[in-house]
């Protein structure tokens, strides 16, 4: 597993670019999403009864907002621009991670990156491969998240509700990660024009490997955006400021490096 993350490293330090693109990309769509946020969710939360947070207040907020979603034509808008901004991002994301994924595997033949014709070469199959991922990742959606709604709009306690709702969402949880590992290694045997479906019977037969080496780079991640919070509080000020914006390019690079170590895993295996 160390070997992995050791060359996974050199493959994501050779990218390096592509973190940079990848990083100018996820800063564009927080952008766009905050502003979406900051349009729609925020003018919501200000009717919330902070000063007076009585049970007939809180139950009066929810009954309101209940009656405008439903009843009422005011969040068509918002789910269209909601909609739109979630394409735009399902078009975008599968033609990078097609640039990526194909230099993963052939900058070793030529020693030199080929992001951009990775993309014009694998884009089609990554981004079917892309589709089905998500589409399956939030599939349980379906079922799950209407019983949390009624839940919450029925007034139950807290316990009640993750009673009600957290054995649904840990199993969607563990869903989707095996989806996302899976669908994932199908996607590096598109880009790499060795079969998905090859990929997919090494990523089965190793899948232990494969789900422990996944696991340990996200809590790396994880640790990485704990310990930036925690000195961001400690250090307040410009410090803290920079060290805030650095962290998304961080994120970005910890990011690649996943993916590359999680190729260097499912190549060695087959070798």
């Amino acid at each position: 597993m160390k070997q992995h993350m050791k060359q996974g490293w050199r493959l994501a330090i050779r990218h390096f670019y592509i973190v940079i693109l990848l990083f100018l990309y996820q800063l564009l769509w927080g952008l766009f999403l905050y502003r979406f946020v900051d349009m729609t969710v925020l003018p919501l939360l200000r009717r919330f009864p902070l000063q007076h947070p009585s049970d007939s207040a809180v139950s009066l907020f929810f009954s309101e907002a209940q009656f405008q979603l439903t009843k009422t034509d005011l969040i068509n808008p918002y789910l269209w621009l909601l909609g739109g901004l979630f394409a735009a991002r399902m078009l975008l994301t599968p033609l990078f991670n097609a640039g990526l994924l194909y230099s993963l595997h052939h900058m070793g033949e030529t020693g030199e990156t080929q992001f951009l014709q990775g993309i014009r070469k694998a884009w089609k199959p990554v981004t079917l491969l892309y589709w089905l991922r998500t589409l399956l990742i939030f599939a349980p959606g379906w079922f799950l998240l209407p019983r949390a709604f009624k839940l919450l709009m029925e007034g139950h306690s807290l316990g009640e509700l993750l009673q009600g709702t957290l054995p649904g969402f840990g199993g969607w949880l563990l869903w989707s990660f095996l989806v996302h590992l899976l669908l994932l290694a199908m996607q590096f045997g598109a880009a790499s024009g060795t079969g998905s479906l090859r990929w997919l019977s090494h990523a089965l037969r190793n899948l232990f490997p494969y789900a422990g080496l996944s696991l340990l780079m996200w809590l790396l991640a994880v640790a990485a955006s704990l310990a930036v919070s925690g000195l961001s509080y400690a250090w307040a000020g410009m410090l803290a400021l920079i060290m805030h914006q650095a962290y998304h390019l961080l994120r970005t690079l910890l990011k690649v490096w996943t993916l590359a170590a999680q190729y260097d895993c499912l190549q060695s295996k087959q070798s």
